[in-house]
């Protein structure tokens, strides 16, 4: 018992120490888009294989002592909160909790929504999100008609991590939008806004599908290790 506890804790600091390394290298050519960093590559498999809570605290404790070391604002510190809310959503779906990836995706569009400035916004800038929305309910539906289906390992870890880190997402832009940090942090005007809005809707979802399909690879050989 004491050398499983013992693995458990070393997995948990390996992954830490793993996202603040990765959330601290930035590439300018890779950092457009939602993420920074190169965190995205870690943050669902980091959920899954943690579970919900303890990948939240893990990544939280990561992205905060990489942007510690790659500072890019005080303001980034509250778009931090994504990432760990990205893998414990993947924790989440990954042991077939759904009202809490329910809830969170269908309150936050509906806040998304309401929101003024979200008509002068491209409808598809946020198409990524509105398939990871569609993927979770036809999810939820099948597994009361075919519960075996989750049994797929490449069902299990792809859908847990895309629709996990579109969870980080959608979050990142409901601080952005509806909560107004566009304006009130950043000052930017609508013309501006719009053009990182259509950006963000072709190099995130690219960066989404990079990290998917990583989880989806390493993510059961890694499960066996522990």
């Amino acid at each position: 018992m004491r050398q499983d506890k013992s693995r458990f804790v070393a997995t948990v600091a390996a992954f830490t120490a793993l996202t603040a390394v990765l959330d601290a290298l930035i590439i300018p050519q890779l950092s457009s888009g939602v993420w920074f960093g190169l965190v995205y590559l870690v943050v669902p498999v980091t959920g899954i294989l943690l579970g919900p809570w303890t990948g939240f605290a893990s990544t939280l404790i990561g992205v905060f002592l990489g942007h510690t070391i790659s500072p890019r604002g005080i303001e980034e510190f509250l778009f931090t909160i994504g990432a760990p809310i990205g893998a414990m959503m993947s924790g989440f779906l990954f042991q077939k909790r759904w009202p809490p990836l329910f809830g969170f995706f269908t309150v936050l569009l509906l806040t998304f929504f309401l929101a003024p400035v979200a008509q002068v916004l491209p409808f598809w800038g946020m198409w990524d999100v509105y398939l990871a929305y569609m993927l979770l309910l036809l999810v939820i539906g099948i597994q009361y008609l075919k519960p075996t289906w989750w049994a797929n390992t490449w069902v299990q870890y792809s859908m847990s991590a895309f629709i996990g880190l579109e969870s980080d997402v959608l979050f990142r832009i409901f601080l952005f939008i509806p909560v107004g940090t566009y304006h009130s942090i950043y000052g930017l005007p609508l013309e501006i806004l719009s053009s990182i809005w259509v950006a963000g809707a072709i190099i995130t979802p690219i960066k989404v599908s990079i990290s998917t399909l990583l989880t989806t690879i390493i993510g059961p050989r890694l499960d066996t290790f522990q």
